[in-house]
């Protein structure tokens, strides 16, 4: 009985329609197209071990098994996440036993990223000899994720998240199967596409959810969005898309695209990030990226910072927008940023060097006598207010750290400081 209701079980709509051969995946061309690395690889009547880097619902589990199929591999899937270190060499046994038998193995490791570094040197010594072909999948960056000794026996390839042309070949499938169009304006279905975010097993999960609807006018947006769950925008805030977003972000602002980066700022607040660890990252580009071009810039920072913190979201978000405007809208100049890390590049070749005698504090009569601050000269005094005296060690030759720019109030500064090297050239300094 229990095998009957099996075989009658109603399938899910993105299980019937999982590619039965690589040329029906859609969005992957780049890989399994004939001029594509797998492509290249499959025609050649070979397979080497690799990576599949991708987001999720973007077929890396289907590709793999259609790799053992194309190559008459055994195929033998594993996840990461409910198997351990015994697993993995009973695996290897019986791939070693097929092996002596005349058939190879394309070992599938979905979410290998979740083996730590010793459980991944576990492999080396198997896919080395070529036992297993090593098909791992990951959502994570394995330059961060997996060992350099693995990394450097495997292929990493790069999957694409589902494109509006992919999505459309999908729902086209998948309106073939049900036996009538979904009823959804074009509209509704735009924002469908928008809805699965290039995750093509959730966008199949979707058509089916509108599909059970019942029958009445075709769905706008508005309609379609009160009708299914929206998920969450993918962002992990302890992985590479929350550094990809910041990021962005912060060459939006850096490049004066306003538009972009409050689109960015937007992106990671919708995802959950923590609004104070923004605002921290944009006082930090107040100080690197704009500097004295704008001195208003990092009192500006703090204001939205404080802001923030005194109401809380959503009201203190517009005070991050307001921020990202006004750094967006502000003149660049790294000058001090690059000021800053010239001079600790110099004090750490210089080591210990005393500050000349003339500008030291002589607190005793010992050290009066010693020379401490004789012939300091009071600025204060002069005529313009500037002595022109040397201020860097006694034999090490005079340094221009900072370099103001030709924007903002550095022009001012810049000024000030040509003014300067003049009176100091006259003084023979």
């Amino acid at each position: 009985m229990a095998g009957l209701f099996d075989n009658q079980a109603p399938r899910p709509l993105a299980d019937r329609l999982r590619p039965k051969s690589l040329a029906d995946v859609v969005g992957q061309d780049h890989l399994i197209g004939q001029e594509g690395p797998l492509g290249r690889l499959l025609a050649q009547g070979r397979l080497s071990s690799v990576i599949l880097w991708g987001p999720p619902g973007c077929g890396k589990t289907t590709i793999a098994r259609l790799l053992a199929e194309h190559t008459d591999l055994h195929f033998e899937p594993l996840s990461a996440v409910f198997s351990g270190v015994a697993d993995l060499f009973k695996e290897f046994d019986a791939a070693t036993k097929r092996r002596v038998g005349g058939q190879g193995t394309l070992l599938f490791v979905d979410e290998i990223h979740r083996f730590n570094r010793a459980q991944q040197d576990g492999f080396l010594p198997y896919v080395e000899d070529g036992t297993v072909i090593l098909v791992g999948a990951t959502t994570e960056n394995p330059s961060f994720e997996l060992n350099a000794a693995l990394l450097s026996r495997m292929q990493v390839l790069v999957l694409r998240r589902l494109d509006d042309e992919a999505l459309d070949k999908l729902l086209a499938r998948a309106e073939a199967d049900l036996g009538r169009s979904l009823p959804l304006s074009d509209e509704g279905r735009a924002a469908l596409r928008a809805m699965a975010d290039g995750d093509g097993r959730y966008f199949l999960n979707l058509v089916e959810e509108v599909s059970a609807l019942k029958a009445g006018e075709p769905l706008d947006a508005k309609a379609l969005a009160a009708a299914v769950q929206k998920r969450a925008p993918i962002y992990d805030k302890g992985q590479e898309s929350h550094y990809n977003l910041m990021s962005a972000l912060h060459k939006s602002l850096r490049g004066s695209d306003t538009d972009a980066a409050l689109y960015w700022m937007a992106r990671m607040l919708a995802g959950g990030e923590d609004p104070l660890y923004i605002a921290r990252r944009l006082t930090r580009f107040a100080v690197e990226d704009i500097g004295l071009a704008d001195p208003q810039a990092v009192q500006q920072a703090l204001a939205a910072w404080d802001v923030y913190e005194r109401l809380g979201s959503p009201e203190g978000e517009l005070a991050l927008a307001q921020l990202v405007i006004y750094l967006g809208t502000a003149p660049k100049s790294n000058a001090a940023y690059l000021a800053f890390k010239a001079a600790m590049k110099s004090a750490g070749e210089t080591g210990s060097l005393m500050p000349p005698m003339h500008i030291l504090n002589a607190p005793t009569k010992m050290m009066k006598n010693l020379g401490y601050g004789s012939g300091y000269v009071y600025d204060h005094d002069t005529e313009a207010g500037f002595s022109g005296q040397n201020y860097f060690p006694d034999g090490m030759p005079r340094r221009r750290f900072y370099e103001p720019r030709e924007r903002g109030f550095e022009r001012d500064i810049k000024k000030r400081l040509e003014y300067w090297d003049k009176l100091r050239r006259g003084k023979g300094e």
